[in-house]
């Protein structure tokens, strides 16, 4: 949590790439998964989600010659499938990770509603931009099974909110 245009996106795309890679630097000491991963990332809408985390990850949007030129390399990218409605947003993408094994990245976004954000088991999720709180906690029940990691990448505008209030209160409601 920060102020705007400081890098939180950035930074939290390179932690998304680091994990559905497998490719750790050396000076590493965070969270490492041994094994592929199964993640979301998502923000507001569908086209700020491709603005911002996909637009990192991939690459330029606009450009699809350029994707694989993001925080992901070419190389490690095996599959993806573009979302229906929205030009140029991705719906998902698969990632060669470095145990042998294939990372797979969901792009979603709030806009879909609660009830998009089920069913699946994930070892990570990534809130760009602050969530409603009924998402944010759909989010941490998917790592549940997993004992995954969620993180959020966000500028408060919302003030003294309910997820807000969860960090910096200690408030659960």
């Amino acid at each position: 949590m920060a102020g705007n245009q400081l890098g939180k996106t950035f930074c939290g795309a390179a932690e998304a790439a680091i994990h559905l890679t497998g490719l750790y630097p050396e000076w590493w000491q965070g969270r490492v998964f041994d094994h592929p991963v199964r993640a979301w990332a998502g923000s507001r809408t569908a086209e700020v989600t491709r603005d911002g985390a996909q637009r990192l990850l991939i690459g330029e949007p606009k450009h699809k010659e350029l994707w694989g030129t993001g925080m992901i390399p070419r190389a490690q990218l095996l599959n993806r499938a573009l979302r229906r409605g929205v030009a140029d947003a991705l719906d998902f993408v698969t990632v060669r990770h470095a145990s042998g094994g294939v990372s797979s990245l969901g792009f979603k976004s709030y806009d879909q509603g609660r009830e998009k954000w089920q069913s699946e088991t994930l070892d990570v999720v990534w809130f760009d931009e602050e969530p409603p709180r009924d998402i944010y906690m759909e989010g941490l029940t998917r790592t549940n099974a997993s004992e995954g990691m969620v993180y959020l990448t966000f500028t408060p505008l919302l003030g003294m909110s309910e997820v807000v209030a969860m960090f910096l209160n200690g408030e659960t409601f």
